[in-house]
């Protein structure tokens, strides 16, 4: 067993009417039973994009989820912003994908951002949770109609961030990037 990972989830609307929170708080729920992650929660709303405080949590971070709408078949510009904020912090991570939306489900905004993503040399998950037509999947209380589903994506999804957080950890360990070829 691997130690503890420190995995950052990271909303990625500031939308004052956001779907983000109901489904984070599921999420976050949902991985707090797991002995294998620690997690910290980053809001954009509550930070100050590229303040010494975020820099100092994106850095410590072994990992990251990312929490993201798609708005007009892409993420959302404060995502983009945190992200473009970082630059190195974000190498040789792995970070993982939640996405809701409509129809898609925010599948259109996660291949956008995995491009970005690679171009700051981060590990993509290639397993991910997506919530189609996200408004008609969660209750009032912020609870999914039918969770089995998500639960065994978002468990998949977990396990492959964890195995890549923990080689990708050791491995900055190891040899650090400045020696990598």
């Amino acid at each position: 067993m691997h130690s503890m990972l420190n995995i950052a989830l990271i909303y990625g609307s500031t939308r004052e009417l956001r779907l983000c929170d109901t489904v984070a708080r599921w999420a976050i729920a949902e991985i707090a039973v797991r002995r294998d992650i620690a997690l910290d929660i980053i809001d954009p709303r509550d930070e100050e994009t590229g303040s010494d405080v975020l820099g100092t949590r994106i850095e410590a971070a072994d990992g990251y989820i990312l929490v993201t709408p798609e708005y007009n078949h892409g993420y959302p510009a404060a995502l983009k912003a945190l992200l473009d904020s970082a630059d190195d912090a974000w190498s040789a991570k792995p970070v993982a994908f939640i996405s809701y939306g409509g129809i898609s489900g925010g599948l259109r905004a996660v291949e956008q951002l995995r491009l970005v993503c690679a171009e700051l040399d981060m590990v993509t998950v290639r397993e991910q949770l997506s919530f189609a037509n996200v408004w008609e999947q969660f209750g009032a209380n912020g609870a999914l109609y039918e969770p089995e589903r998500a639960r065994r994506a978002l468990s998949t999804m977990l396990d492959r961030l964890v195995w890549w957080g923990s080689v990708l950890r050791d491995a900055r360990a190891n040899l650090p990037r400045a020696q990598a070829a």
